[in-house]
């Protein structure tokens, strides 16, 4: 799945946010996608943000606005998408129309440096473009739009930046579903959790990774001294001011052997929490480079994470199981299996076509041909 392309810029002087129009019909909200059946007299005369084509023809360099040319391929944008077109001819996907997996990047920042980080952070102040380009984003996306992601590196270190958008979301997308992927540490200092609660969106959940219940393994996972106390205290701070809280842990050779006891640690610790997330291994990032770490076969699992669900679900706690394929886990764990794999990332295998239950499968990650399980197989 394409997310980004490039052509050659010309007429830019900032970025450009807006809509993907490909009727030709003005709004000054669009940015107007050029066919072949589209004059181009039209993107010079009407009231467009801007023009991206794949036409290579100079006659549209005419155009008094900014325009991208020469682009390979525009055919994965449609109607109703929302881009970012840059200075230098990339053109970024920033909202799809018809996905229901869309979410907000803030910053490539990150005080952590996990060992299995799909996104390894950079040290770099991005803060000011991520605020321009999201605080222009929010506004045009569906007010239908039933749930929009919060991701990064940290999105807290965006500092004000991140409640200005958390402010803009609340206005203009008050029913949409808000969930923040944060490591939590941010919150051990109880003004950021207040000026959070502030904001006042009931929709907003925040999705914090803990890792073991032993701070010396969290903070070997994350890569970062005194990052379990800063989580541990964010996570009650929260809870404080009644902000919703989804903790996730990734399954990988470091957190499996304490998997039942970091449930035990949960329940008896946190038990306000709203959802506990299992997660499966992505091979992306950091991982490959600390694959030997990390690396267990889901199926060499299944009885402590079997243990560890049923234990969590028997003293009422909501658990759910993400990024493992059905055939990779007893059948009592599948009413806990999500498909919860993002569509651009998600791929099936050439075995699961020959599967009785592939319509229930979350199947894979794009990046998982590179290491998988040893017993993949179709189910019948």
């Amino acid at each position: 799945m394409i997310l980004k392309t490039k052509g050659n810029a010309e007429n830019f002087d900032d970025i450009v946010v807006g809509t993907i129009n490909r009727s030709g019909s003005a709004d000054e909200n669009s940015i107007l996608l050029l066919q072949e059946d589209l004059v181009v007299d039209i993107a010079i005369e009407s009231n467009f943000l801007a023009v991206i084509t794949e036409n290579t023809n100079k006659t549209h360099t005419n155009t008094r606005g900014p325009i991208i040319h020469s682009i390979k391929t525009l055919t994965h944008l449609q109607e109703g998408d929302i881009v970012l077109l840059n200075t230098d001819g990339v053109i970024n996907t920033l909202y799809r129309i018809n996905s229901p997996n869309n979410f907000m990047f803030f910053t490539e920042r990150c005080n952590s440096n996990c060992l299995m980080c799909s996104q390894p952070p950079k040290n770099r102040d991005d803060s000011r473009y991520f605020f321009e380009v999201n605080s222009r984003l929010i506004p045009l996306i569906p007010n239908d739009c039933l749930e929009l992601g919060i991701t990064g590196g940290e999105p807290t270190l965006l500092g004000n930046y991140f409640f200005s958008l958390l402010k803009l979301l609340k206005k203009h997308l008050p029913d949409t579903n808000v969930p923040c992927l944060t490591n939590g540490r941010s919150f051990a200092w109880e003004n950021i959790t207040k000026k959070t609660a502030e904001i006042e969106n009931e929709n907003l959940i925040l999705c914090i990774p803990i890792y073991s219940d032993i701070a010396e393994i969290h903070d070997y996972v994350v890569q970062a001294k005194d990052a379990f106390h800063q989580t541990v205290r964010g996570i009650y701070n929260l809870a404080r001011y009644n902000i919703r809280i989804e903790l996730r842990v990734v399954l990988h050779k470091i957190t499996i052997p304490r998997l039942v006891r970091l449930a035990e640690f949960i329940y008896k610790n946190m038990p306000f929490v709203e959802h506990i997330a299992l997660m499966g291994l992505e091979i992306e990032g950091y991982t490959p480079h600390n694959i030997d770490k990390l690396w267990i076969d889901p199926y060499d699992y299944q009885e402590i994470l079997k243990d560890t669900v049923f234990y969590l679900h028997t003293f009422g706690m909501k658990v759910s199981i993400y990024n493992i394929p059905l055939c990779l886990l007893p059948k009592e764990l599948w009413p806990f299996s999500r498909k919860s794999i993002s569509d651009w990332k998600n791929i099936y295998m050439d075995e699961c076509s020959k599967c009785n239950v592939l319509s229930n499968c979350g199947g894979f990650f794009k990046s998982n041909t590179k290491k998988s399980s040893a017993y993949i197989k179709a189910l019948n």
